[in-house]
């Protein structure tokens, strides 16, 4: 088909329009750049901005996580100045103030956020806390009236069996415990899990974050991988002698799980004074394992 005189106009007409359109968009884009390069360079040529780059004292670097084979260790956020929020709170001020800082956290390069096909062995090493891991398959533990005494928060791992004829005990320990699952009826069905850890997090309202297993077990790591929860490995269970195991291991970021027995009943009180004296704080596994500076 042939176009007439008057298409080829309608035709040209409307280029000129796209042409017209698209200098005006970049040379828009072009005065946009050039403004906002223009006022950075004027900033970082502003006399608050350079005292700002050049106070360090608050900055600090982030530690990696250490990664061991199959296991890591909890590594540490960094911390750097924030200089647009700085530099603005100065210049409302007037003037360079020390006080107006503002910093902001960075994650390390290696983090445990990213490794979720590894086991957990230890927390923060910088940092002088440790945690307290019970297990609950069929029964309540008697050593949770010890703990709660002492006003202390632990993280308590149960079997989903449990979870379903024990919902009264988790809502009234779930305000100072921290509740993660273990399995369900003692195995590790990835549908029965995904169902008993949707009802765990129904009833304590908060998401779940970690799976637990003793020793290296690939089907526990794989299937908490999958549903991206870290699995935790204690760095010692504790069935007997509770007080010199303590003592002869208690570092930062130690892991330790206590057997319900009588044995570990009766030196919980001793063994909980002493870690306190030492200047220990017991934390739940989500204190514990934060990569934060708090």
């Amino acid at each position: 088909m042939k176009m007439d005189f008057f298409s080829y106009i309608n035709i040209g007409e409307k280029m000129k329009k796209i042409k017209k359109y698209t200098i005006t968009i970049l040379l828009t884009i072009f005065s946009f750049y050039y403004i906002n390069h223009r006022m950075i360079t004027i900033r970082n040529n502003d006399p608050i901005m350079k005292k700002i780059k050049l106070n360090k004292s608050y900055e600090k670097k982030s530690i990696n996580a250490t990664i061991i084979g199959k296991n890591i260790i909890t590594g540490e956020n960094g911390r750097v100045i924030d200089y647009n929020k700085s530099y603005k709170n100065m210049k409302k001020y007037g003037s360079y103030n020390e006080t107006l800082i503002e910093t902001k956290e960075v994650s390390p390069t290696i983090s445990i956020t990213d490794n979720y096909n590894k086991y957990i062995i230890k927390g923060n090493p910088n940092k002088r806390k440790i945690s307290l891991v019970l297990i609950i398959r069929d029964k309540n533990p008697n050593i949770l009236r010890i703990i709660n005494s002492k006003n202390i928060s632990v993280t308590i791992f149960i079997d989903g069996t449990f979870l379903e004829n024990n919902i009264s005990f988790i809502k009234k320990e779930k305000t100072h415990h921290e509740f993660e699952l273990l399995s369900y009826n003692n195995e590790y069905n990835e549908k029965y899990f995904k169902t008993s850890l949707y009802y765990l997090e129904t009833i304590t309202n908060k998401n779940s974050k970690y799976c637990y297993s003793e020793i290296d077990n690939e089907k526990i790591l794989s299937l908490c991988n999958r549903l991206k929860l870290h699995t935790v490995k204690p760095s010692l269970v504790i069935k007997n002698n509770l007080y010199k195991n303590i003592k002869q291991n208690l570092s930062n970021g130690e892991i330790f799980t206590i057997e319900d027995n009588l044995y570990n009943e009766k030196e919980l009180t001793t063994t909980i004074d002493y870690i306190v004296e030492k200047g220990y704080e017991i934390v739940t596994l989500e204190d514990l394992l934060k990569e934060s500076l708090e």
